[in-house]
């Protein structure tokens, strides 16, 4: 066990934001509420972990806002991959005894500003002759890429969307997208950058969102049931796409490895995955990744139903930022779903993973109830696990629809 936990969790102006705010606004309201949500101040506040696209000093400008003068700040800047990351800092500060109580937090006025206005891209000096139209260009040759290896569909991708919009209809409001969506709608969709399109590209929609982490011990006296960080895990393997090893493969791999190797667990204990959806093959990715099944076999995993309401595996469980909302950098959304998945669904162990640039940079957490977390975690890591190799048997059967598919 890591010895820190969440203590409170909140988003803000998720969609479109009121006329007038910025990204700041967004920030500074969404880590309020989430002090709020664990029955604390910003006079309690002593660590500020922010980063967003907008705001180059973003841990300052939310300390301003604030008006605190915290012992420790942190502006790690990795894309979607940030906030996970800045949990991970958080659990070192805090043991180090650099901060007691810390607030990770996000804000984004993309849709409100326009999102040229809002991230400004670096192009890599080898691929500007060729203007790619980043960064839906580089994750379209992940796609080619994985279709023309693995034989991945153009169904499989759009099971993806159709399932995560099913899983935001359930949810409800503030879910940005909640119409029908059949295979159909994705494939007669716009084409955006080949084999993509509209319907395979997130949202861009405005929001914020918070985090408040403190020790385990502090956070299990303060007003919300706490929910505890047990393992996490970074990596990256280049900055931009040209540069990317294998597009088939992403550094997840080896963010996922550390973070299970540091929890004790593996993907068969995980009961609910919150995991970067900016196009429809990044979850297809980071499932073969992460090691929920062998590589290539992603497609099949998703297809049919398999990862929407009552399939074999929770993932995305708000509508994540193909149909929920993704307001730029949507690590910090889907940190408070996996927050909101332990607390209010009952979940015992949710992963939550986030991807920055183009398949640059991942970071993978691992959360837990008090019960999995607690001073006899292997007894109840026992009772959820079946005999070896039969919880990833069923899922893999159950992503084949019974077929065996042995790994490429």
């Amino acid at each position: 066990m890591t010895g820190i936990a969440i203590a409170g969790a909140a988003e803000a102006q998720m969609g479109l934001a009121l006329p007038g705010l910025t990204a700041a606004d967004v920030m500074a309201e969404a880590a309020l509420a989430a002090l709020a949500d664990a029955g604390l101040t910003a006079e309690d506040v002593d660590g500020v972990f922010a980063a967003g696209t907008q705001l180059p000093w973003a841990s300052v400008t939310l300390t301003e806002d604030l008006g605190i003068q915290p012992r420790y700040t942190d502006s790690t800047m990795i894309g979607g991959a940030s906030p996970m990351a800045h949990l991970n800092h958080a659990r070192a500060a805090i043991a180090a005894g650099l901060c007691e109580v810390a607030v990770i937090a996000y804000g984004s006025t993309q849709r409100s500003v326009g999102r040229a206005s809002a991230s400004v891209q670096e192009i890599d000096p080898w691929e500007a002759p060729y203007r790619p139209m980043l960064p839906v260009a580089a994750y379209a040759l992940a796609a080619a890429r994985h279709m023309h290896e693995y034989g991945t569909t153009a169904d499989q991708l759009a099971w993806v969307a159709v399932s995560a919009r099913q899983w935001a209809q359930r949810r409800g409001d503030p879910a940005w997208s909640q119409d029908d969506l059949t295979l159909e709608d994705v494939h007669a969709a716009p084409r955006v950058c080949d084999p993509l399109g509209v319907r395979d590209c997130c949202l861009v929609t405005d929001g914020g969102a918070a985090l408040v982490v403190t020790s385990a011990a502090r956070a299990r006296v303060l007003r919300r049931k706490p929910v505890f960080l047990l393992g996490a895990g970074e990596a990256q393997t280049h900055r931009h796409v040209s540069s990317m090893p294998d597009l088939t493969r992403t550094a997840a791999v080896d963010s996922g490895a550390r973070a299970f190797a540091e929890a004790g667990l593996r993907p068969a204990d995980v009961e609910s995955a919150q995991l970067y959806d900016a196009f429809t093959i990044t979850p297809i990715l980071f499932l073969e990744d992460l090691g929920f099944c062998a590589k290539g076999e992603g497609g099949p995993f998703v297809a049919d139903g398999r990862i929407a309401p009552g399939g074999a595996l929770r993932v995305n469980t708000s509508g994540g930022g193909l149909s929920y909302g993704h307001p730029g950098m949507n690590g910090l959304p889907l940190l408070v779903e996996a927050v909101r998945e332990v607390r209010d669904e009952g979940k015992d162990i949710v992963l939550a993973h986030g991807n920055g640039g183009v398949l640059s940079t991942q970071a993978t957490v691992l959360l837990g109830s008090e019960e999995v977390a607690g001073e006899r975690p292997r007894s109840k890591i026992a009772r959820l696990r079946e005999p070896a190799g039969a919880v990833m048997g069923r899922r893999r059967r159950a992503a084949t629809g019974g077929r065996k598919v042995g790994a490429r």
